[in-house]
Order: C-alpha cells, then sequence, then structure tokens
C-alpha cells in the first residue's frame, strides 16, 4: 500500500464531513457562476458537487459532450433513485481517486444490475503534518499558501489515478465520472486535466474548477460531531477554514504551474505522466468533442 506524504492541510480539506460549507453562498440574485452551477449540478437527492463537464467551447470550434464525463465527490449517500437516473444516463465507469481509509469510512454500495466499473487505488494520506494547522494565529492567506504548495504536487503524486481515467476514456468506457470526497482538489486538478487536455481554453477551465465554491455542500453527520480530527477543524478561525473547504484560483493556477513547467512543457507531462501522445489525444477529442452550435 502506498503512503503518499500529502499537506496535512489538503487532508482536511478533502474530508467531506467537515462543518457546513464556509464559501460564499448566494442570497440574492443569482450570479453567473450560480446560474452555471445549477446548469451543470445534476439533480440527485444524495449527490456532492456531481456535475457535467458537457457544453464547454474548445479552441478548435467544438465542444465537450454531454452527459458524457462527470466530476463528483463521493457518492456515498446516492439514493436509490439516483443510481436509476445514472442508469438511465448510462453511467458506465467510475475512478474513484479517495484513499483506501476514506472508501472504508464511506463505501458506496452499487446495486445490481447495471452498476459500473469501478476503479480504486489503495494509499493513504499522511496526517502528520498536521501541526502546520496548530500555529497560533494562522492566517487565512497561509492557509491559502499551503493549499498552494500541496497543488503543486498533485498533478505528480495522483498522476497514476489520472492516466487511468484518461485510459479508461481511450477505450470508450464513456459515460464516466471520477470523484474524491469532495469534489473539488483532487476532482478538480482531474477536471482541469480533461478539460485542458480536450483543448478547452485555460481561463474556461479555471471557471469549471471555481464553480465548487458554488456547488460544493459538505454535511456534518453525527461521527464528525466526535471526530477529533474534524474538533481541531471546527476550531480554526473563520478564514483558515475558508481556505481549506473552498477553492481558489491561486491553488489550480500552482497545479497548472507544474504541469506548463515540466520539462517538455505540458505536452511532455501528458506524455510522460498520463500516458497521452498527439495521436491518443486526437483520439480522445474524436470521441468526446461534438461540433458547437453556431
Amino acid at each position: 500500500m502506498t503512503k503518499f506524504n500529502l499537506a496535512a492541510i489538503a487532508a482536511i480539506a478533502l474530508l467531506v464531513g467537515a462543518p457546513a460549507p464556509l464559501a460564499a453562498r448566494q442570497t440574492t440574485a443569482p450570479t453567473a457562476a450560480s446560474q452555471e452551477a445549477s446548469k451543470r449540478l445534476l439533480p440527485l437527492e444524495g449527490g456532492q458537487n456531481f456535475r457535467d463537464l458537457g457544453g464547454y467551447r474548445t479552441t478548435d470550434g467544438r465542444m465537450v459532450k454531454w452527459g458524457t464525463i462527470f466530476r463528483s465527490g463521493t457518492m456515498t449517500k446516492l439514493s436509490d433513485a439516483d443510481f436509476r437516473y445514472l442508469a438511465d444516463k448510462g453511467l458506465k465507469t467510475v475512478v474513484d481517486l479517495r484513499s483506501t481509509s476514506e472508501r472504508k469510512k464511506e463505501p458506496v454500495a452499487w446495486p445490481l444490475p447495471g452498476s459500473p466499473q469501478v476503479h480504486e487505488k489503495d494509499y493513504e494520506i499522511d496526517y502528520s503534518m498536521m501541526a502546520v494547522l496548530a500555529k497560533p494565529g494562522l492566517t487565512g492567506a497561509e492557509a491559502r499558501a499551503v493549499m498552494a504548495t500541496f497543488y503543486r504536487e498533485v498533478p505528480k503524486t495522483f498522476a497514476d489515478q489520472y492516466k487511468l481515467i484518461f485510459a479508461e476514456l481511450l477505450g470508450g468506457d464513456a459515460p464516466l465520472a471520477f470523484n474524491c470526497s469532495a469534489g473539488k482538489d483532487r476532482t478538480g486538478v482531474a477536471a482541469a486535466l480533461v478539460l485542458s487536455v480536450l483543448g478547452v481554453p485555460r481561463e474556461t477551465v479555471i471557471a469549471d474548477y471555481l464553480l465548487s465554491n458554488e456547488t460544493f455542500k459538505p454535511v456534518e453527520s453525527e461521527a464528525d460531531k466526535n471526530d477529533p480530527q474534524m474538533l481541531f477543524f471546527a476550531r480554526l478561525p473563520a478564514d483558515v477554514r475558508q481556505a481549506l473547504m473552498g477553492v481558489d484560483r491561486s491553488y489550480i493556477e500552482a497545479a497548472f504551474a507544474t504541469i506548463d513547467s515540466w520539462p517538455g512543457g505540458a505536452e511532455t507531462y501528458y506524455l510522460e505522466q498520463l500516458g497521452l501522445d498527439p495521436k491518443a489525444i486526437a483520439t480522445l477529442r474524436d470521441k468526446l468533442l461534438v461540433r458547437a452550435p453556431a
């Protein structure tokens, strides 16, 4: 079993059972972001940040097919009606990016028949660096800086899982969904990679990433109320909790910085870490894009 030395700050942020969301919620007229989020969020009773990546336009005049690639948080609370909805969508494949402990804590019981093929990898998140959060007077800016440091490692740390997503898409095993616990960090980078490889402009990719500030709505469970990690989290300053439970442009830009600065550039990162040569990328685009309406 692999053990990744991830920043503890990120480990906390990955847990969906944290206190209620701290990202600002729209309470008056809906913003463009909230309207976009509403268009993409699947109508699931127990869904967590479960969104369709379709409809985004690419630089070559095409767009991502609707109902083909989905990004999500934990699926453990999906109802029978939700499972039927996803079956009607033809969901064939799920790539679960969560750690072994996360999956054991919140297993997903896909009903049979018609369940998607679920792919997962055993690893654990190292919480030993949690002392970073205990620093007296820790500010939101410092927490965001640590999150950005974590994001710089994500394209390398989770490259094997991301490679699997692309392999399944190349193999025609779509509709496909990939998820972690919150559906915003590990999943956020995965979605950014998928959209980037398909030719979606960088600013559009970042806008999709930031939608998690609208769509990630964690709910505290009874078990969380006595969880030492969650109790510790609840005592953190509000701006620090905001930095952990929301998403920020600086986070995804840190991930892109790693990809863009790869020896040989992003194309070499795609080849070496994701197994995607130009021919494979062209194949993916032919499979997953359609011509955009005028």
